[in-house]
Formats: C-alpha cells, structure tokens, sequence
C-alpha cells in the first residue's frame, strides 16, 4: 500500500540521495525544510556538502519533472511534492509558534487529517522531534536506509570444536582444512578446541579462498614491545600485520587496546620493515569549526591538544613502555622525517595516499559519507585502520547505528580484503575497567 512520508531537514541534511530511497511512495517535503537546509548551504563541513547537494538535486527534478509543488515522479515509482501550505501552519497548543520543528510537524499532521485513505509517517533523525510527534498522534519513523542494527553487528569470532587429530595437524603445520561453516567468510577469527575442556586451543584466521584456518601470524615477542593479552587483541594484531587486508575496523570500548594495537603495527610495518612509506594517523575534530580557532598558535599547536591522546600513545610504544632499546629513535624524530605524520581528517578529502599505513582513530564520530570520503583516498599499497566505540559518539549528528564505523564494519566485512574484530575486554588497568562497568 502506498504511504506518505514526511520528511524532516536532517533527514536530507544526512543523506542528500534520500528523495530516491522510498521507492514508489509519495514523499512530501514541507517548504520550510527548504528554509533549513537553506541556513546550511555555506557551512564548510559535510552538512553544507549535502545541503549543497540537495538542492541541486531538487533543482534537476525542477528542471526536468516541472513544478516541484504540483508533485513529480522520483525514484522507482515514486512522487515527490515540495509542500506550500497556503499560510504558515501553528499548533493550536502550548508549543512555540515560531519554531520551525513545529511548523514542520504542523505540516506533517495537516497532511495526514487532509489524506485520511493513505498512511501519513513523518520521517525524522530527530529523537527529541519524534517523542512530540508521537505524543500528538503522528505515526513517526526514523531514517534507516543507512542505519545497522548495532546489537547484531557481526563480531567476526567463531569457536568451532576439533578432534584430537585436528588440532595437532593444525599446531604442527599451521593450518587446518575445514568445511565451512554457515556464515563463516573470509579474514573471520576462529578459535579451534577440543571436545574435551582440558585440551589446547588454538587461534586461527578463515581464509574462504583456500577452505582453511591459518594459524595467527602475530610474533611471540609481539610487535613495538606489545603482545597482545586476549583472544581478540591476538586476532586484531594478526589481521593488523596482514598486508593483504586493506582494511580493518576494530570496535570496543574505552581501554580494549583498539589504537595501541593499530599503532604498534604501524610502527612496526613503517619504521622497523619499511613496508609503508608512511605512517598517517589521524583523527576528527569535531569542534574544529569553533574551538580550534580560538586555541593559541599555528596549526599544529592548535592541534596538539587534540591529538595528544594519540602522542601519549606513540610514547609509551617508543620510550615510557620500557621498549626503547639502544639507538631507537623518539616519536618526535619520527615525526620530525616524515615517518610518523599526524593530522586532522579535515586535510584527507582530495589527497591520494598510496603505499601508506593509515589509522583513524575515533572513527564512529565520522558519518557513512565521511569514511566513504577518507577510504576512496587510499591508492595502491595502502592499508587502512578504522577504530572506535560507537557507543562513545560526540557528533550530534549520528548515533550508535548510523555513523560511519558501525555502517563499514557491517557493509563491507565480507569481501576478502576487509578484517573486522570486536574487542570486549578492557586492558587498561583494573581501575579503567572497574569505572567502564560500573559508572
């Protein structure tokens, strides 16, 4: 049955390309999103892109359909309509006239009380806008074209069960034929184990090409001094080291070892093997726009706050770990000749990073379209490192199932050239993993 969709500003503000998304419903957007989105137009950041983008594209059906107001088709039988109500709509409650929330809502139930034989659903990203929706009878949905149910994000972690023949067959040569398992891919950790619980187990990478687990090919001695201490820090080094995954994403909360992890890699294929030309690590701002200019200096000392906690990194892994041996040199040196470089995502969108290695830290701040921008940077010989805890977002304009993290970790998994570990427990110290549970 065909439904009206109401959109809100932040839906198209979000995703520019959504007015192609509701296949052969009709889509109403009211004139004062227009307005909004208006307002955005000059912004620097992703929201001035889209805002951008969406009128050009609401220009081209203009040009090409005819008048927006009179409706026009769109997408796969579709019809979108800009609305004009013929005065400014105001609720006849306790709510501000003047607001441009409520103007839209207003339009939104206008349009359901005026077309009673088709379901009106007003679509908002707004939480807030859709609590007063709801209160005031108006079915509401939120956007979800470009969401991930979070809860069911894949872990990429299997524990399959072995004989006694198997796992000595896969400890002596460091691999075992396997037939695969449904839902097992490529590049997903597995831990081998005995039926019996008091026998060894081993921990192995899928590799869907060949029908085989490989043993993990992380060092003893770990890498830049660090040896990973679970079962999920040892399969994020093994996929971390692999050159021939170009991609990882690792996901956890605060303390699990996600950046030390991708970091101790990084200096290990950069600085000590010379696979990389280059360590590039990176992070976003978020207040960029605002707090950064008013901090003292030039670029980089405004920087410095903001990529500290990925300098306090790099010192313990150079100096403060205890694994500094004799005429190693310090992370400024690094810096200093070009190995290490640290900057701001800002600076990524036109640039080509060829034979680099490349870890955006914090990256569930970032939204679909950003990492989309930052991936498509990559040239050959590139590797690039996503990590974050979605749970821990600072953007207000995506949560837990919308940013760009949760969307590649979900998307993108299942190609060969993509590893994705989840780690769950906190390395930090007792204290760190005391406050992560219980505060």
């Amino acid at each position: 049955m065909q439904k009206n969709y109401v959109l809100d500003t932040n839906v198209l503000l979000h995703d520019p390309h959504a007015i192609y998304k509701f296949e052969d419903n009709h889509l109403l957007i009211p004139i004062y999103v227009i307005e909004e989105i208006d307002n955005f137009k000059r912004d620097a950041g992703e929201r001035g892109r889209n805002a951008r983008e969406v009128v050009r594209q609401l220009d081209g059906l203009r040009e090409a359909q005819g008048h927006l107001s009179d409706g026009v088709p769109v997408g796969e039988g579709g019809r979108l309509t800009v609305h004009v109500p013929q005065k400014r709509p105001t609720l006849e409650i306790a709510l501000n006239p003047a607001s441009a929330d409520h103007a839209i809502l207003k339009t939104a139930l206008d349009i359901r009380d005026r077309d009673t034989q088709v379901p009106t659903i007003f679509v908002t990203m707004d939480v807030s806008l859709r609590i007063r929706a709801d209160a005031l009878g108006l079915a509401t949905e939120t956007y979800e074209n470009q969401s991930v149910d979070i809860k069911k994000l894949d872990s990429a972690i299997f524990e399959m069960v072995c004989d006694a023949e198997q796992l000595k067959t896969f400890f002596e040569t460091g691999k075992l034929d396997v037939t695969e398992p449904e839902g097992l891919r490529s590049n997903h950790s597995i831990m081998l184990k005995g039926a019996n619980s008091q026998e060894r187990t081993g921990l192995g990478r899928y590799n869907q090409e060949l029908g085989e687990v490989r043993a993990l090919i992380t060092p003893r001695a770990g890498v830049a001094g660090i040896r990973p201490r679970n079962r999920e820090q040892a399969f994020a080094l093994d996929l971390l080291l692999d050159d021939a995954v170009k991609l990882v994403s690792l996901i956890g909360m605060a303390g699990t070892g996600k950046t030390l992890l991708a970091l101790a890699a990084g200096l290990n294929r950069v600085v000590e093997e010379g696979a990389f030309s280059k360590l590039l690590i990176s992070r976003p701002i978020m207040p960029l726009g605002r707090d950064l200019g008013y901090l003292p200096g030039d670029v980089e000392e405004k920087l410095g706050p903001w990529m500290q906690p990925l300098y306090d990194n790099l010192e313990y892994l150079l100096v403060a770990g205890g694994n500094r041996r004799k005429g190693s040199r310090g992370f400024e040196e690094l810096l200093d000749n070009g190995q290490i470089q640290v900057e701001p995502l800002t600076y990524i969108r036109g640039r080509s990073l060829p034979a680099q290695f490349v870890i955006v830290d914090e990256a569930q701040n970032l939204t679909p379209h950003e990492v989309k921008t930052i991936v498509t940077r990559c040239g050959e010989g590139t590797k690039i490192i996503l990590t974050g805890d979605p749970f821990q977002i600072d953007n207000p304009y995506v949560d837990a199932t919308s940013n760009g993290l949760s969307v590649v970790a979900d998307r993108l998994q299942q190609d060969p050239l993509v590893g994705h570990v989840m780690l769950a427990k906190g390395e930090r110290s007792a204290l760190a993993n005391l406050a992560a549970s219980k505060l």
